[in-house]
């Protein structure tokens, strides 16, 4: 058999098992030392977060399909863009506004406090500040507002946050 013939029966390099390097770390100048560091030797996978890897790893689930047509006016969450959708109008999310959203819809009739937006959202146990969630709300609500849905976050006051018109939003997984 020649080494060609040999190379193709085989199977090519993408069929063959290779390390590949994970690192979890919050701090983007570590994130960057350690590329430099291992740039190379394998190929790395650099997140700030556990919840972060998790969405990279874990299979897409299918979203069920409605019993009923989703009406146009409805907020539509694209993860797999990291985008917001209401009709044809779509607008770009950061990951820190899809994963406030995210949280905000999958559980619609949930008031979530500030401190468990913040540990879902940031991941940081004790940090929990209420600026950071209000400023990330008050983008949010904008952007929102600007795509044109009946969607809006409230706070229930003494309590935190919730998502309005939360019938119709949903998350689409790709």
């Amino acid at each position: 058999m020649a080494e060609d013939e040999a190379t193709v029966n085989r199977g090519g390099p993408a069929d063959e098992p290779f390390p590949l390097l994970i690192a979890v770390t919050p701090s983007p100048a570590e994130r960057i030392r350690l590329a430099e560091l291992l740039d190379g030797i394998a190929p790395l996978l650099l997140v700030a977060d556990l919840d972060e890897l998790r969405r990279l790893i874990t299979a897409p689930q299918q979203v069920a399909a409605p019993s009923e047509p989703i009406p146009a006016a409805a907020l539509v969450i694209d993860s797999a863009r990291s985008s917001a959708r209401c009709g044809e109008r779509e607008i770009d999310l950061t990951r820190l506004e899809h994963d406030l959203l995210t949280c905000l819809i999958t559980e619609p009739a949930r008031v979530w406090s500030y401190a468990e937006l913040h540990r879902s959202v940031w991941g940081d146990e004790g940090r929990e500040r209420k600026a950071d969630v209000q400023s990330l709300v008050k983008r949010l609500r904008r952007k929102l507002h600007d795509l044109g849905t009946g969607a809006t976050i409230d706070v229930v006051r003494g309590v935190g946050l919730r998502l309005t018109d939360h019938q119709q939003a949903r998350v689409e997984r790709a």
